[in-house]
């Protein structure tokens, strides 16, 4: 066992904490936990959630984490730098003739305005002249000629209304709302809905997961590390139900349910979510 993991194994003995009530607390896998204690980082999923964890381990019982950090650097493995990618900035360039070629356009402009408005006074004043005396030279329609012969006239049939289409009722919008937070983990209501699409989106250098069906304590799913130089940076699960997510480096992804994006704050630790469909969503199945 290696001295910071005797530290923190003491702390939280002293604290009266089992290795499982800690798991509880931090959301962090027991597995994970007892890694740490013995000074076996390989286990974790990655040198950057080795200082995240031990950061949630000292917090939980009641040690400084930046102290504890900062006392066993040594023992901890490095972390991968974050990348910065310096944006392209474009020079604006200007051409010699913009100024030359925007006096002839509004010299063009003034020529022709006036002559277009002459061009539609005339059309219409020739095709409303031409109009009228059409008019005037026709013949009146007399009865005789409406109705040759005298015949009795038939009386056209009255058109038949078409009823209107019943408008289909639309599907209301998906919603979700936050609900509350509980130690590490906040809790969402997702309303309107009988599943849950969710959708994880790479946009930093690497982060690990875990998506689990119904709570923390339910069946996971399926757990992976995402990462810049490797395939897949996004993946898509349907879930029939409630789900739970925990997140290792909360700023290095984007998250969406049901196409709601999900505020996942700026801090690079580990997040962890609840999220429940609501009781009417579940009785529309």
């Amino acid at each position: 066992m290696s001295d910071l993991g005797n530290l923190l194994r003491k702390a939280r003995t002293e604290k009266g904490i089992s290795i499982d009530e800690l798991q509880e607390i931090t959301k962090i896998r027991k597995r994970y936990l007892e890694a740490i204690e013995a000074g076996d980082y390989k286990i974790l999923p990655g040198n950057f959630y080795v200082r995240a964890f031990i950061k949630t381990y000292a917090e939980t019982v009641g040690l400084n984490p930046d102290e504890v950090l900062r006392l066993y650097q040594n023992e901890l493995p490095p972390q991968y730098p974050e990348q910065f990618v310096e944006p392209i900035r474009r020079k604006k360039t200007r051409t010699g003739n913009t100024e030359k070629f925007s006096r002839w356009t509004s010299l063009v402009l003034v020529i022709a305005f006036p002559l277009l408005i002459a061009g539609i006074i005339y059309y219409f004043f020739f095709h409303s002249t031409e109009g009228q005396k059409a008019v005037e030279n026709e013949p009146p329609l007399t009865q005789q000629s409406a109705n040759p012969g005298n015949e009795p006239a038939v009386p056209s049939p009255a058109p038949t209304a078409t009823p209107a289409p019943t408008p289909t009722p639309q599907q209301p919008a998906s919603e979700i709302k936050f609900i509350r937070s509980s130690g590490n983990t906040e809790y969402y209501e997702v309303r309107n809905s009988r599943e849950l699409n969710v959708e994880v989106k790479l946009i930093g250098d690497m982060c690990w997961m875990e998506i689990i069906n119904g709570d923390i304590n339910g069946k996971s799913i399926d757990q992976l590390t995402f990462k810049s130089d490797k395939e897949p940076k996004s993946k898509t699960w349907t879930v029939a139900g409630s789900a739970f997510l925990n997140i290792g480096r909360a700023n290095a992804v984007e998250l969406t349910v049901n196409g709601i994006p999900i505020n996942l704050g700026t801090n690079p630790n580990p997040k962890r979510f609840q999220f429940d469909l609501a009781a009417s969503s579940q009785s529309a199945q």
